[in-house]
């Protein structure tokens, strides 16, 4: 009768626990490449028992200000120059937990083919935001068009410039806009994302492209500072960072490299 009774109550306990529910997270993403990766990254991580809802954003603004205000849990959209000036400026407390991919900027033309075929006076189309900007004046400078002023770090603007012998007229464009633009202009350095929602090919159709080697624009998922160390981001960062993903990457996704 006893052991019939334990039983009985052992059913009963069992009955009262519901089972364990999968781990959920809002991760926030930009539009284009990216929902390539993130519909793999959320099948990986669902056999792991977490549940992932991405949000796509259209542009580089309002992702920082989603997770600060807690309406994300995470982002993976920006590279650290972008984050640190966000921070600066907006008083985010976000934090960088793993890196992810690396997109090179390039510039673009549909008016030339070559850099050496720019004109004096040509306009030249950038990133409005500063570190994306800087990013582009960075370009400019690799390329011998433009020379900054010394010591401006990752984050130049215009008014660093103290050498540009085409006289070149630089147009400061929103980033998403920068491809619609592009006709209207002689040529503007657009983000990997963009250009290739463009169907530009980054290293066929870019005229000029940054390197892969020790670039400091390496994007990785963000979350809030105090965050940072749940356990549960141990499985986000496990379903983006291994070899499905990276293959995935070298495959299908042209301009971008896996930075893990």
């Amino acid at each position: 009768m006893k052991r019939l009774i334990f039983a009985a109550l052992a059913v009963l306990s069992a009955a009262a626990v519901p089972a364990l529910a999968n781990d959920k997270l809002k991760v926030g993403i930009s539009g284009g490449d990216s929902e390539i990766i993130w519909a793999a990254v959320k099948d990986i991580a669902q056999k792991d028992g977490l549940d992932i809802t991405v949000v796509v954003f259209n542009d580089y603004l309002l992702p920082n200000e989603a997770l600060n205000a807690g309406d994300l849990d995470a982002n993976a959209f920006q590279h650290r120059p972008f984050l640190e000036n966000q921070i600066k400026t907006k008083g985010y407390k976000i934090t960088p937990i793993a890196e992810t991919i690396v997109a090179p900027i390039g510039l673009y033309s549909r008016q030339i083919k070559s850099i050496g075929e720019l004109k004096n006076g040509a306009s030249i189309g950038i990133p409005n935001d500063p570190s994306n900007g800087g990013r582009a004046l960075l370009l400019l400078q690799s390329q011998k068009l433009i020379k900054l002023q010394d010591n401006v770090g990752l984050v130049p603007s215009v008014l660093d410039i103290s050498e540009n012998p085409k006289k070149l007229r630089f147009n400061e464009i929103d980033a998403a806009q920068l491809s619609r633009t592009l006709d209207d202009l002689d040529a503007a350095v657009i983000n990997t994302n963009y250009s290739v929602q463009a169907g530009l090919i980054p290293g066929k159709d870019s005229i000029a492209i940054e390197t892969s080697v020790n670039n400091p624009y390496n994007n990785f998922i963000a979350v809030r500072t105090a965050d940072k160390d749940k356990p549960v981001f141990k499985k986000l960062v496990a379903a983006y960072q291994n070899e499905t993903i990276r293959q995935l990457v070298k495959d299908k996704l042209p301009g971008q490299l896996p930075a893990f």
